[in-house]
Order: C-alpha cells, then structure tokens, then sequence
C-alpha cells in the first residue's frame, strides 16, 4: 500500500505513513474494492496489452531496454539506465497499471537534471502522439496511455509503477 499524499510504501498496519505523517484512512471497503474492480477489469486490460504489444509497445520496450543498457556502461549512467528499465517495463503493458509519484530533495534534483537532459522533449513528443491518437474514438484509450508516459518522463525518479 502507498500513501495517497506522498507516495511511500506503508505497511498495512500503519495509521500513519512514516515519512510524511499524514493520516491513514483505510477501511474495509477502501481495501476490498479494488481488488474486485482489477478483477473485472483484467481481461479488458490483457486485450489492450496485447493489441499495444502488436501495434508498437514491443519495439518501443526494446528501445528503452537498449538505451537503458547503453546508459548502464558507466558507473554514472546507472541511475539513468535504470529509469530506462523502468519506461520499458511500463512500454510492454500499460493498460491495468498506474504510477505513484513521490521523493525526498536528491530526487527532485535529479529529476531536473533528467528534465534538461531529456525528459522535456520525450515529454512533448508522448503528450503531441497522445493528442494525436485521441483523434479518433477507438485511438482514445492509447493516447490516454501516451500521457501517462509524458508525464512519467518530467519526473521519472521516485516515481513507483503499481498495478491498477
């Protein structure tokens, strides 16, 4: 489970996340009612994660492997390589998944870094392919999967992908 206000991990016990200190609200049908939604839900997703799969989501998993391999050659590009790792896991099946935002100072820093290097512009080309894939009805639910990535690229560190 993952604090609504900040995005860290809390155990399940917890009425209070210990990094941010803001009261845990959960109640048996908070917990109980997402599981049965993912239940419904999963077969829709399978299908959309296959037809993304065919129509492009696997060559573009296998480009941000490649860069993320590419990036871990130096001891410096580590942290850089593993974000790649990580667009290319959320490249390969979008559909069912969600990302949860959080981080401490050092991230925000690196996460500005990210942004000048490269994030600004994969950013606009994720958010102009979603706007361009919301065109027609049937494109809606890919291009609202390309915004979830141009958002993903402005601030990638700290950022935890989580399943739906």
């Amino acid at each position: 489970m993952y604090c609504k206000n900040c995005g860290a991990e809390i155990e399940n016990n917890l009425k209070f996340c210990s990094k941010c200190g803001k009261q845990i609200n959960v109640t048996v049908t908070d917990v109980n009612e997402p599981i049965q939604e993912m239940k419904k839900n999963k077969p829709i997703n399978v299908f959309m994660n296959v037809i993304w799969a065919i129509l492009g989501g696997l060559i573009n998993a296998l480009g941000w492997l490649l860069i993320g391999a590419l990036w871990c050659i130096t001891i410096i590009g580590i942290p850089i390589g593993k974000q790649c790792f990580k667009f290319a896991k959320l490249t390969l099946a979008p559909f069912g998944k969600d990302i949860v935002y959080g981080g401490n100072t050092a991230k925000v820093i690196v996460n500005i870094i990210w942004l000048i290097l490269t994030g600004l512009w994969s950013a606009i080309a994720y958010a102009v392919t979603g706007l361009a894939l919301c065109i027609t009805i049937v494109g809606i639910p890919f291009g609202l999967q390309y915004f979830k990535f141009a958002k993903l690229m402005l601030m990638p560190f700290g950022a935890k992908i989580t399943d739906k």
